[in-house]
């Protein structure tokens, strides 16, 4: 094993103590000291310099059977994150590398090198590798390419569209060829970077009106592909709206994930068969083989600017409980990211 540099006493990281009922408490977390870990039999110690946090997260604190195991209680959380190598107790990764991997929540991570990914920071900023060239970027482009299977001259409508995912997914829509591409944000703000710098062809803030109403307004001749990041109200009128071959890709229902009783489906789903449309929920896991192709070709756009990236940026890992539930009330533009 390196040499391992002289280390801070304590490793800061978050527990989840108890499991929310609806909107999360910070009563139901606790900011904890505890030893920094000592890399065993093929693993590095990562200091942590940027973590992701994002909605996914707010289901794995429930204990409901899903897709991924949820947070043990008492124990650290965790989630994406890169950092820089200290010390290597493994081959192939050396002090001063960057690494991409899933033990956030936490300053210091012991990471089995396997589960390590090494970047460039020199390529591009490491924060990136959590955002528009990591798992939100390639969420975007599997769940509009393969999913909703997007092709040109689609009109596509995708919600929550200032978002980490939908921002990304509306850019690429265009730079493959949709003949038009709508988005919805909760603010005049958002709305104003969708068209003027996203390059969307229509935007609408959601909380200015009904959206089927909105969504009519910005698609009269309907739309092709939705890709849903929040359910709900958008969900009815993007099936009000769907042209007859339609696709629709369910990314997440952000607004449902905190609600304590069941919600409703939405009750115009018999539109599905006049439209022969179709359905489908995704994640991101399902989608990995992807991932070359995605780099190759989203990473010459975001190099030359073809496709531009927001990141929402706090500063230090005591607010990373503040910045996730930030991302639940939609503080966040474009990628939020917890700097250390």
């Amino acid at each position: 094993m390196t040499d391992t540099p002289a280390l801070p006493a304590v490793n800061r990281e978050w527990h989840l103590v108890s499991r929310p009922v609806g909107w999360p408490k910070p009563e139901d977390f606790a900011f904890v000291e505890a030893e920094v870990p000592q890399p065993g039999e093929g693993q590095v110690l990562v200091r942590n310099k940027y973590l992701s946090v994002d909605p996914y997260m707010r289901g794995r604190m429930s204990d409901a059977k899903s897709y991924v195991a949820p947070f043990e209680l008492g124990k650290v959380m965790q989630g994406g994150a890169v950092g820089e190598v200290v010390a290597s107790n493994a081959e192939g990764l050396a002090v001063g590398d960057h690494v991409l991997h899933f033990l956030g929540w936490r300053e210091y991570a012991a990471v089995a090198a396997k589960n390590a990914v090494k970047v460039d920071p020199d390529a591009a900023p490491p924060s990136t590798y959590l955002g528009v060239l990591g798992m939100t970027g390639l969420t975007a482009y599997a769940g509009l390419l393969r999913v909703a299977s997007f092709k040109e001259g689609d009109t596509v409508f995708v919600s929550g569209a200032a978002g980490a995912v939908g921002g990304q997914v509306g850019q690429i829509a265009r730079l493959k060829g949709a003949s038009r591409v709508i988005g919805s944000a909760g603010s005049e703000e958002k709305v104003k970077l969708l068209v003027d710098e996203y390059g969307f062809d229509a935007a609408f803030n959601y909380k200015d009106g009904p959206v089927s109403k909105q969504l009519r307004a910005a698609a009269p001749d309907g739309i092709d592909v939705y890709f849903d990041n929040v359910g709900g109200d958008h969900l009815e009128a993007a099936l009000g709206a769907l042209n007859e071959g339609g696709r629709i890709a369910i990314c997440g229902m952000i607004s449902v994930y905190n609600n304590t009783e069941p919600v409703p489906g939405p009750k115009n789903l018999p539109r599905l068969i006049a439209t022969r449309g179709r359905m489908e929920g995704f994640l991101v896991s399902d989608h990995y083989d992807l991932q070359p192709q995605f780099v190759q070709e989203v990473a010459p756009w975001v190099a030359s600017g073809e496709l531009k990236y927001r990141e929402t940026v706090v500063e230090g890992i005591e607010n990373n409980l503040e910045a996730f539930l930030g991302v639940l009330r939609g503080d966040n533009t474009g990628k939020m990211i917890v700097k250390l």
